[in-house]
């Protein structure tokens, strides 16, 4: 630890100043200044000597977290990428989305504000693709296995950079016409611009992965073909399945899941449209669900233009401090106020809506009411009913699990009861050779642990090749990482 008394010398945790917010809304960059880097040092020097650094069992990557922090305070940058990169294919997509459970578990938060840990891991990762560290590492030999990766959000990316290391053959199929999954078309670009995953993607392809895009596995390939040209598939789908709202009014026109206008705001600005066939502009938004897709919405929606926007979550209101049923190392049940909500908009807490209201088929309202739970069940505040204009509504409640029909019903792979793909510790599932990683098998969960499922289940893919028998495979990757 390069300074023992720092998290007493050092008392505050200080995180970037977000740019202003009549500045951010005009354009769609990442809301964040410039952290200066001797802040950072001293953040960094923040870091305990913990006994048992909880951080590590707070991260699913089990981040080696004392020491980049120690090696930052230090000023040796390459050898904090490496400790970064030892457990972590992607630190540039977790430091900048990843709600940072690590930061929950911080021995510091006890009795002080928890160390920086998130901006230390973003900084590392984008000063070693700014010094040109971030190269490809080739595998030494080809294994002649070809391996299937179906899906290439987080996990699936983790699992083909890990078994392309390996001296696979890998081929990443994606049914949208860019990689990337929700990372691409999920998550505005004022909270990752999306370079960051192309940069990413140039060095996997310098590895040796295939990418192959607009192919909707299990209709323009079958899961008998699949598996005839695969010794194994990596099930990466993610929980795409969307959670409805099925109650009167649904099927009027103005009412969208968030990824149905998430994706169209992220193509404009990947310049695929002029302008958004799905829009906020001069319109009265109400945005049901508070979690993060919601604020994303939310920010997207200020961006487009918004006339007014609420936000509903039937929820409580979160205490502003850590809740007395999550205590410390657990994640915290709290207030938090994400940079879409300084940005305006109204939120509110304990409301369900009842039905949507409209004229000549399109939606111009909604009727809702207050809620408050009762023997774990939401009960209605008697006199609480209103009524709320809108236009536009948007339904950010989560996902209910992966798409069934067409491949997972053509492969046969079993379902828990949750209705995700069935998988054993192994990653496998009950039909041989296919694995399941991410969302798909998790259900609706972090980005960290996409990336920590999608490196397990590639470390079982790897195991299992060694006992198959291979097919013929022209892959022929020239030098050096780790199996």
């Amino acid at each position: 630890m390069g300074d023992p008394s720092g998290f007493l010398k050092h008392t505050s945790r200080e995180l970037p100043v977000r740019r202003p917010v009549p500045l951010r809304l005009l354009d769609w960059k990442e809301v964040y200044e410039e952290f200066p880097k001797e802040t950072l040092k001293t953040q960094a020097s923040r870091c305990m000597d913990c006994g048992i650094p909880f951080c590590h069992n707070g991260c699913p990557l089990g981040n080696l977290i004392p020491e980049w922090n120690d090696l930052v305070y230090k000023d040796h940058w390459h050898d904090a990428i490496e400790r970064l990169h030892a457990t972590n294919n992607f630190p540039e997509f977790t430091g900048r989305l990843c709600p940072a459970p690590c930061e929950a578990s911080c021995v510091l938060g006890i009795n002080q504000d928890p160390v920086t840990i998130k901006q230390v891991e973003v900084e590392i990762i984008d000063k070693a693709f700014d010094e040109g560290w971030v190269k490809p590492v080739r595998a030494a030999h080809a294994t002649n296995k070809k391996v299937a990766v179906v899906g290439s959000g987080p996990a699936g990316l983790a699992a083909a950079q890990q078994l392309t290391r390996a001296g696979h053959a890998v081929t990443v199929f994606e049914r949208a016409d860019r990689i990337g999954g929700l990372l691409r078309y999920g998550i505005p670009e004022f909270k990752m611009e999306k370079r960051h995953i192309d940069r990413r993607l140039e060095q996997m392809e310098a590895e040796g992965t295939v990418f192959k895009t607009n192919v909707n596995v299990g209709v323009d390939i079958t899961a008998d073909e699949l598996r005839e040209q695969f010794d194994a598939v990596v099930l990466a789908g993610g929980a795409t399945a969307a959670r409805d709202l099925p109650i009167s009014g649904r099927e009027l026109d103005g009412i969208h899941q968030a990824m149905e206008f998430l994706p169209i705001a992220n193509r404009v600005q990947l310049g695929d449209l002029d302008a958004p066939t799905i829009t906020a502009e001069g319109k009265k938004v109400v945005i049901i669900g508070g979690g993060d897709t919601g604020a994303d919405c939310l920010g997207t929606s200020h961006r487009q233009g918004a006339a007014s926007v609420h936000q509903f979550e039937i929820m409580p209101r979160p205490p502003e401090t850590r809740a007395e049923q999550t205590p410390w190392p657990t994640y915290p049940l709290m207030f938090r106020v994400a940079s879409a909500h300084e940005e305006g908009g109204e939120r509110l807490f304990s409301v369900n809506t009842e039905n949507f209201v409209g004229e000549n088929g399109k939606v111009t309202g909604l009727k809702a009411h207050e809620v408050e739970m009762k023997s774990g069940r939401f009960e209605k505040v008697e006199g609480s009913d209103f009524e709320l204009e809108a236009d536009l509504v948007l339904l950010a409640m989560g996902f209910v699990g992966p798409e069934k029909p067409g491949l997972l019903t053509d492969l046969g792979v079993d379902l828990n009861e949750r209705g995700n793909v069935a998988r054993t510790s192994k990653w496998n599932t009950n039909v041989d050779g296919v694995f399941v990683a991410g969302d798909m098998g998790r259900g609706q969960s972090l980005i960290v642990w996409a990336i920590a499922e999608g490196r397990s289940a590639a470390a079982a893919v790897d195991t299992y090749l060694e006992g198959v028998t291979a097919l013929p495979s022209p892959i022929h990757p020239t030098a050096a990482p780790q199996r």
